[in-house]
């Protein structure tokens, strides 16, 4: 689901910080890009941990085409949008989409999740909704 579309050295070793842009599936209009760092072969054995990489990710979603929503979850906890694998097995980068109805704004969460000690590193966007023709495939919520 996510594009490559930029990838910027950081260091002599190897690592880089990549950007991924990623289409919402259920709303068409959006894209989010995603930056995170990607860890090198030479720097995984020079530092021993070799299976993932860091938890750190930051995105932002921008209105990109006309937006047009079909059946998301409205739910607190909204619903996973993107995710992919930072580790061997355990670790895993996702963006989550949340609607905020009072403000009638989506929000997009990128985090990881990881089966145990969880990382409080995350970083969010929003993408305003209020005076946007926008088109609901299974009519607003009221």
């Amino acid at each position: 689901m996510a594009d490559e579309v930029g990838k910027v050295g950081v260091d002599w070793v190897g690592n880089d910080i990549m950007i991924d842009a990623i289409k919402d599936p259920k709303v068409d209009g959006v894209t989010c890009h995603v930056a995170y760092f990607d860890r090198s072969i030479i720097d995984r054995l020079h530092k021993g941990n070799w299976f993932e990489d860091p938890s750190d990710s930051s995105i932002s979603c921008r209105q990109t085409g006309p937006i047009t929503i079909g059946d998301i979850d409205m739910g607190e906890g909204g619903e996973e949008v993107f995710k992919q694998g930072l580790s061997l097995i355990w670790k895993k980068q996702v963006v989550n989409r949340i609607y905020d109805k009072k403000n009638e704004t989506l929000i997009y969460l990128s985090h990881s999740r990881q089966v145990q000690n969880g990382s409080a590193k995350m970083s969010v966007t929003t993408v305003p909704l209020y005076g946007q023709n926008v088109v609901w495939t299974k009519g607003k919520p009221q």
